[in-house]
């Protein structure tokens, strides 16, 4: 049987943008902009979207489209060695526990979206949200959540991602922009954006480090790499064109839709007395969010729009999520696409309706064990594309485009020797947090470059034995 392929380039981006605009977007950036300097942080968060986001994704596109298969299948054949292919695993994993947690919150999500019509959560949404975020109910709205996912992945790359992609992203975008227009009208418009966009370099210059590696965790984690899902999704990518151009517009197109909901949410908080704009998170979202629009003329059919933004928002990355797995299944275990989705769908039922009887769990699967995996992950897709793959990823880079062959040694150079260090510090400071170890930032410094040093070394002393790569 012939692999899947997408139609055009259009429909590879708006998938690729939709994993990657997800609820990292709508909970998470705002709230890290406003707190960090404004727009100062965001041109610092640029800077690092272009210097370690983009390079992170391109990574995993040159090794999709360079294999044609999904990530375990990847790293296997392009380095001739089953060990690379055992580290592709971890996408399996990747995926298994994103939407072992993300499910429920998309299921949060479909609550809130058919309760807004009613108000049912007008009167007291603390105490809503409390009620209903975990237990039976929440295992019911995580299974209609699921339900919409495997349908979607169900009918296939064409006929049902990029069919689903190409209809949800435009109405995701149009939405948000109507969203921030009809509330700059807002009472409290004026103060959300000077605390939002205010350009306040103190903070930038009083906490450097600390705002930096903040951007540079946030732009890895909204761009959706380290999971494997952009090597899935390029391996669908069936003719030669920019991947850097690709990766490029992915990045700008989910920065966009960051900006863009903040310039709705603080709006509304502002202009809701009593509100509270400094916490982020499912607070935000579900009680912050929800009281403002309680208080606000025609807040049901606003908040029943919101929702239904985050809700497509939500799924996009999702379907991601279990197409991971899925193709994992279809590629490696010779399974149809159908059987893969209701076997992955089955397992995902359990541990979804775990995650939402068990905060405990819910927590540690959305906390450090999603951390852990998705940093471990980016960090050997790099490592693999930089030293694995060496000149060929070069070549794959350079497919397509019209960009000089100094930008690939570039990028060559930032996956090879920038990015990997500040994985390896990123993971041993969640390591040492985890055991409750606190060490001086430039050991644990130190400790990166070591580890990545090390790594890379076995990587490219243990490739010889396998020859180059494909």
């Amino acid at each position: 049987m012939a692999r899947e392929s997408w139609t055009g380039r259009i429909g590879f981006v708006l998938a690729a943008a939709g994993s990657a605009v997800g609820l990292g977007n709508l909970w998470r950036f705002p709230w890290m902009t406003a707190e960090n300097g404004g727009s100062a942080f965001l041109l610092v968060y640029l800077g690092i979207v272009l210097a370690v986001g983009v390079p992170g994704l391109l990574a995993e596109f040159v090794i999709g489209r360079r294999s044609q298969k999904s990530p375990v299948g990847a790293l296997r054949d392009l380095s001739g060695s089953r060990n690379w292919g055992r580290v592709g695993l971890l996408s399996v994993l990747a995926g298994l526990v994103l939407l072992s947690f993300y499910s429920v919150v998309g299921g949060w999500i479909l609550r809130y979206f058919l309760a807004s019509p009613t108000g049912a959560y007008f009167e007291n949404p603390g105490a809503y949200f409390g009620s209903i975020s975990f237990g039976p109910e929440a295992a019911a709205f995580h299974v209609l959540f699921l339900l919409l996912t495997a349908g979607v992945v169900y009918g296939g790359v064409r006929d049902g991602i990029e069919r689903a992609t190409t209809v949800m992203m435009p109405i995701v975008f149009l939405a948000l922009i109507g969203l921030s227009v009809w509330v700059s009208g807002l009472s409290g418009a004026s103060a959300a954006y000077e605390f939002y966009l205010s350009f306040d370099v103190g903070a930038i210059q009083a906490s450097f480090l600390d705002i930096v590696l903040a951007a540079a965790g946030q732009a890895l984690f909204t761009l959706s790499v380290g999971a494997g899902t952009m090597i899935t999704y390029a391996s669908y990518v069936g003719e030669d064109r920019s991947l850097p151009a690709d990766a490029t517009l992915v990045a700008v197109l989910n920065t966009t839709v960051g900006v863009l909901a903040g310039l709705v949410v603080f709006p509304l908080l502002f202009s809701t007395p009593g509100a509270d704009v400094e916490t982020s998170g499912p607070g935000a979202l579900f009680v912050g969010v929800a009281t403002a629009f309680s208080e606000l003329p025609a807040g049901r059919l606003a908040a029943a729009g919101f929702f239904a933004v985050v809700a497509l928002a939500a799924l996009s990355s999702s379907i991601s999520m279990l197409e991971i797995v899925v193709a994992y299944l279809v590629d490696e275990r010779d399974r149809s696409r159908q059987e893969a989705v209701l076997g992955v769908g089955g397992i995902v039922l359990v541990t979804g309706t775990a995650s939402a009887f068990t905060p405990q769990l819910f927590e540690a699967l959305a906390g450090p064990v999603v951390d852990f995996v998705l940093t471990a992950g980016l960090f050997a897709f790099v490592v693999f594309a930089a030293w694995v793959l060496g000149d060929a990823a070069v070549d794959e880079f350079g497919r397509g485009t019209q960009f000089s062959s100094g930008l690939a040694d570039a990028w060559r150079l930032l996956v090879g020797v920038i990015i990997p260090p500040f994985l390896a510090f990123t993971l041993l400071v969640g390591v040492f947090e985890l055991l409750g170890v606190t060490l001086p930032s430039w050991q644990l410094g130190l400790a990166g470059i070591a580890v990545a040093g090390t790594v890379v070394a076995l990587v490219r002393w243990t490739r010889d034995a396998y020859g180059a790569a494909a």
